[in-house]
């Protein structure tokens, strides 16, 4: 469908032209018309297929009409980080290059007394839209900063993200102060049972959306090494020696893991950064900056960027760590094949405790994916065998070598 044949104001359609907009994603077409019609909504898609202009498009077409007040918050649209606060802030001054009379204010911690000032003339002075991370929003209101008793939108982005970090409680809190005609919009990358009961606490007689999660493109050449937790590191090393690094990002499961391989990569003279939780903004913001410019060759990360964060032309994905589940996965790796040539390599790096986890994602994907073989100059490797290791509960790599030598030793003690 294109845009065109929505019920959308000129001045929107405009803006849409002027970015080369045309055609709709399955999710925008679905979702869009309901919005307008003023339904709450519930729509479960993944990053990548255009869920951002999907509830920023309607928001906006209906404050361009001129009919909500001029000096009050009139939607809040929530993010789980501050990434995806920054990202749908810049949306949204592109869709609303002719529409002057809509304002937006992004507000997010780990800034400056400078931007927390820039951010409280914003919403007191009553900035149509507000981009907010939970925690900021409600210091504005805790300071009595914001007034939300006249919001007419309240959306809420990456819902599962949100509850997985703690944002429950929160998310609540705003809503209560929200007026009873606000209209609630939820989006979800996924459908637990938390966010059905999230729904159902927030939502009026909802409409469901829901965008199957689509497999990676045929276009990401998906690939894996078997091997022991320790071989990882030189693997990645081989890797690098053989192809220089450039627009690589590699994903591993916990912030002091990025800090280890990041250093480990330093160490190693590779041109590197680090994004995790730790950063204040400023330097996460320098980071991507430089990464984006192509300063940085790889970029080591939590999943803090494997959604909601727009970064074209990457070359490369490295899954160091297996991912918690599929649909995680197909985040992670989605962040390649996304350049004009619409082609990515994804290597994830897959220990003995790891198997059974892979191989649901195997699983998931409905088929099985390439398995390098590893140089015998690496030493001994594992079997891929996901359901003896999940049988016998094994830890890795050392946990095989312990057994060995455990065999080595009984051996010995017979003679």
């Amino acid at each position: 469908m294109r845009f065109d044949e929505l019920e959308l104001e000129d001045a929107v359609l405009d803006g849409l032209y002027d970015m080369n907009f045309e055609e709709t994603t399955p999710i925008q077409e679905l979702t869009i018309p309901l919005i307008l019609k003023g339904k709450d909504v519930i729509a479960c898609a993944q990053t990548g297929t255009g869920k951002t202009a999907a509830y920023v498009l309607p928001v906006i077409n209906e404050l361009s009409k001129g009919n909500h007040p001029a000096d009050a918050v009139n939607a809040i649209i929530m993010a789980p980080t501050r990434e995806l606060a920054q990202q749908i802030d810049q949306q949204i001054q592109g869709f609303t290059y002719f529409m002057p009379s809509v304002s937006a204010v992004a507000v997010y911690g780990g800034t400056d007394g400078i931007t927390w000032e820039q951010q409280k003339r914003g919403l007191e002075m009553g900035a149509d839209i507000v981009i907010a991370t939970p925690g900021r929003l409600l210091s504005h209101i805790k300071l009595g900063t914001v007034d939300l008793s006249r919001v007419s939108f309240f959306v809420l982005d990456e819902a599962d993200r949100m509850l997985d970090m703690g944002f429950y409680d929160d998310i609540m809190q705003v809503y209560k102060l929200l007026p009873p005609s606000c209209q609630t919009v939820m989006f979800s990358a996924t459908m637990p049972p938390k966010i059905q009961t999230l729904a159902k606490s927030i939502l009026k007689d909802p409409e469901e959306v829901k965008i199957a999660i689509s497999r990676p493109p045929e276009s990401i050449m998906q690939t894996a090494y078997i091997c022991y937790d320790t071989q990882k590191i030189k693997i990645l090393q081989e890797l690098f020696k053989k192809s220089h690094p450039q627009r690589v990002i590699i994903f591993s499961s916990s912030k002091m893991k990025v800090k280890e391989l990041s250093a480990s990569l330093k160490r190693m003279n590779f041109n590197v950064a680090a994004m995790h939780s730790d950063l204040e903004q400023a330097q996460r913001e320098e980071v991507m900056k430089e990464f984006k410019n192509g300063r940085v060759d790889i970029l080591v990360a939590t999943d803090v960027v494997s959604r909601g964060i727009d970064i074209n032309d990457i070359k490369l994905v490295v899954n160091f760590d297996i991912p918690h589940d599929a649909e995680d996965y197909v985040h992670r790796i989605g962040r390649t094949a996304r350049g004009t040539n619409g082609e990515g390599l994804a290597i994830t790096f897959v220990s003995t405790d790891e198997q059974p986890q892979f191989k649901k994602i195997e699983d998931f994907l409905g088929k099985s994916i390439y398995k390098i073989p590893l140089s015998p100059e690496f030493g001994e490797v594992p079997s891929y065998e996901p359901d003896k290791y999940k049988k016998r509960g094994k830890k890795g790599g050392s946990s095989s070598h312990k057994d060995k030598r455990k065999k080595e030793t009984s051996k010995t003690s017979k003679r």
